[in-house]
């Protein structure tokens, strides 16, 4: 018997995907390593399992994937959001913010 686990998505957060940070709640077994490793604080711990609170912040380095013993996180890792990286570096900003905004 196959069950379908829900699957969190930049989609269900906004129409146009921004990365590919992929989450999958149901499988999910709440170690914390996501929110651990992750440098911008996409996840959270939760009740029962990890949360993910700001998928657009994802710069795609893969350490939650790599790191999530129950693969319940994927992510193309090194692809990365480079219009914010560049934006950060050129306007000398200290915070590198992925999304939407990054490209203006």
């Amino acid at each position: 018997m196959t069950m379908d686990l829900p699957m969190m998505t930049m989609e269900n957060v906004n129409e146009s995907a921004i990365n590919t940070l992929r989450f999958l709640p149901g499988k999910c077994i709440r170690c914390g390593m996501c929110w651990s490793v992750c440098p911008h604080g996409v996840f959270v711990p939760g009740e029962r399992k990890a949360r993910m609170v700001a998928p657009e912040r994802c710069m795609e380095c893969g350490a939650c994937q790599r790191n999530c013993p129950a693969g319940a996180i994927s992510v193309d890792a090194g692809v990365g959001c480079a219009s914010a990286m560049i934006k950060a570096a050129l306007t000398g900003s200290k915070e590198v913010t992925c999304g939407p905004e990054c490209c203006r």
